[in-house]
């Protein structure tokens, strides 16, 4: 079965103190052939959630999108955007 990994972590836009929204692109990476049930793609994704909720935002829109694939037996990436809202 096929699971998913960080491939190169996440990306978080630059922005100022204070800012009312933050966006953070989680890059995922599925591994075709390998140990993984999915599990760890939404366990990396709620990390990501709660670290912005614990900085009073919410998760305010998201949106996926398969971004390529490393070839044959090597998987696909997913590109997962969030944007939070501060919470006021």
């Amino acid at each position: 079965m096929a699971g998913f990994g960080f491939d190169a972590g996440q990306i978080m836009a630059e922005g100022k103190k204070g800012d009312m929204y933050v966006v953070i692109q989680v890059v995922l990476t599925e591994k075709f052939i390998g140990t993984g049930s999915g599990v760890s793609s939404l366990t990396n994704l709620q990390k990501t959630i709660n670290e912005q909720a614990a900085k009073g935002y919410r998760l305010h829109t998201i949106s996926t999108v398969s971004s390529g694939t490393k070839g044959f037996m090597g998987g696909d990436k997913i590109q997962a955007t969030m944007v939070f809202e501060k919470v006021i």
